[in-house]
């Protein structure tokens, strides 16, 4: 009965809550609309300002009319007259002149707005100062070069501003302002040093609100860096003759083994969502495609709360034809991540240095021939450091980090000294601690024990306890799992048999290796982990747009 009570008292709460927001935004409607309307009537220049009305945005006519972005305004352009569409970002001022903040996909410019007869009557500058954060504007005017820097902005150039139209409003209260989601924690240190208040918007609050949260500078740096990341895996992939293919997500069986599947009724049979593409991309294999690819939506059923996993992702996978040895795989991925890592080097500095005034980070260390451990010299560093592991078990999240610190500074230390040789030993001792400490936050561990591994991982020649697979870790994280695969159907069905595993549901996929089967093996990639630890974010949700964790569903 108290229980009943105190959710009646929770729910009259938030009914008053609300009803008090409604009550804001309709006073804050009101003054916006009599703000705007004043002198409307009387205003020779009324035709340069206005709410655009919905007909003349149902596709109506084709004006020829050409709209410039943001990003492309500079000195080039001063004296040309330009249109621009963003979202007013803010607006100040009074009497006979108002500033304009302009922003479209992370890009700002100020656009000066001065009462001048026949250009711009004090009728647009009280439109401007009604206008709501983040609606959807047209502004018409001149690009000018202003005689001083402009703070605050990222366009050197300012816009002298004659007409504007607003194309879609914004309610006048926003769950937070944009402003204080931009924030770093350097500003609110300081804030905090001039007895400043500011107002900290909380994960949840982005996340409830995220279509509002990914408009900020870092975030759209953050998403436009992941675009970067699945194409330059993709086209690294093509330019090497892989395949790209497309799998089912629905299957009949657990791709992974254990019992972190998303089960289903299909019709009235058992199935699941697919925990990885693993079982057709090596069927994909067996039909004779060599090397395929694909990049997709993964499930995992992990009721897990961590920085790092979430219950869908998408999956960055490969798989491919071994000749000899599994470290052919090695090979590519090697050459694939530095790729990657370059690429993003050359052609996102100013979305790095976006995500970097927000969060800041040191750049990735990585060698251009990635180093290789095996699971056991992982274990001897640790053990040498004074951390005991069981020798055929798993490294656990705080053994992964501690050996990425162990073989920056060991490796690190290494290839410093071979590069240093001829320095007096005064230089090659300072080099140790300058450059040393962060030569490499990119590294390769092979020869997992079999134990630890999935059911289509193939043993070691030389000892069955090992197999023949490998991890990858960006900044002491697990980015990649990959092996040779077992591709013997009968060694395939004692494997699965031994996890747990039931054969029936995998009939399709062992029976493919039953026609005929090269050796292979392949990669899984976890596209969200790799731009969180890259970018040296503190959480991958900030890497996923709209994250799956077991508590959100939504948006």
């Amino acid at each position: 009965m108290e229980q009943t009570d105190e959710v009646a008292s929770l729910s009259k709460k938030a009914q008053k809550k609300a009803e008090r927001l409604s009550k804001k935004m309709a006073a804050a409607s009101l003054s916006t609309a009599a703000t705007a309307g004043g002198d409307l009537a009387e205003d020779a220049l009324a035709a340069n300002y206005g709410d655009v009305p919905l007909l003349e945005l149902q596709s109506k006519a084709i004006t020829g009319r050409k709209w410039k972005k943001v990003s492309e305004l500079d000195a080039s352009l001063n004296g040309q007259s330009v249109l621009l569409r963003g979202r007013c970002h803010t607006t100040r001022g009074k009497g006979k002149i108002a500033f304009l903040i302009l922003r479209e996909a992370g890009h700002t410019v100020q656009c000066v707005f001065q009462v001048e007869d026949n250009v711009v009557s004090k009728g647009l500058i009280k439109y401007i100062n009604s206008l709501s954060k983040e609606s959807i504007i047209d502004v018409e005017g001149t690009v000018d070069i202003p005689s001083a820097p402009i703070n605050g902005t990222t366009q050197q150039v300012e816009l002298k501003g004659r007409k504007v139209y607003c194309v879609s409003k914004a309610r006048p209260v926003l769950p937070f302002n944009l402003e204080d989601a931009s924030r770093s924690e350097k500003d609110f240190q300081k804030a905090e040093q001039e007895d400043l208040q500011y107002v900290r918007v909380n994960q949840d609050t982005r996340l409830n609100n995220r279509v509002l949260d990914l408009r900020t500078s870092a975030n759209q740096a953050v998403f436009r860096i992941q675009s970067y990341v699945s194409m330059f895996f993709r086209q690294f992939l093509v330019s090497r003759g892989f395949v790209e293919i497309h799998t089912p997500k629905l299957i009949a069986g657990a791709s992974e083994g254990g019992a972190a599947v998303f089960s289903l009724d299909y019709y009235g049979q058992p199935a699941c969502l697919a925990q990885s593409p693993q079982l057709h991309k090596q069927m994909a294999i067996c039909a004779d495609l060599g090397r395929v690819f694909e990049i997709g939506p993964v499930f995992r059923a992990e009721n897990s709360f961590t920085h790092r996993h979430l219950c869908e992702f998408t999956g960055l996978d490969l798989e491919m034809e071994i000749k000899e040895h599994y470290f052919e795989v090695l090979d590519i991925l090697d050459e694939l991540f530095v790729f990657v890592f370059d690429g993003l080097h050359q052609h996102c500095s100013k979305e790095l240095e976006a995500i970097n005034e927000q969060y800041p980070f040191e750049p990735l260390k990585y060698l251009k021939k990635t180093l290789r451990l095996t699971f056991e010299e992982g274990l001897q560093l640790l053990k040498d450091d004074g951390i005991e592991l069981d020798p055929f078990g798993d490294l656990d999240t705080a053994s992964e980090r501690r050996l990425g610190t162990l073989v920056k500074e060991k490796y690190g230390l290494c290839v410093t000294c071979v590069v240093n040789v001829v320095s007096c030993l005064r230089v090659v001792q300072i080099l140790f601690v300058t450059f040393g400490r962060y030569n490499t936050d990119f590294y390769i561990l092979h020869r997992y024990p079999l134990a630890v591994r999935p059911f289509y991982t193939m043993p070691c020649f030389d000892n069955p306890q090992y197999s023949n697979s490998f991890d990858v870790f960006i900044r002491g994280e697990e980015i990649i799992s990959g092996a040779q695969r077992v591709h013997d159907p009968e060694l395939l069905t004692s494997r699965a048999e031994a996890c747990g595993i039931n054969v029936k549901s995998l009939s399709t996929y062992i029976d493919s290796f039953r026609w005929g089967a090269v050796p292979h093996g392949g990669v899984g990639v976890g596209l969200e982990r790799v731009v969180m630890l890259y970018c040296a974010l503190n959480n991958i949700r900030k890497a996923s747009m709209f994250p799956r964790d077991p508590t959100r569903l939504a948006p």
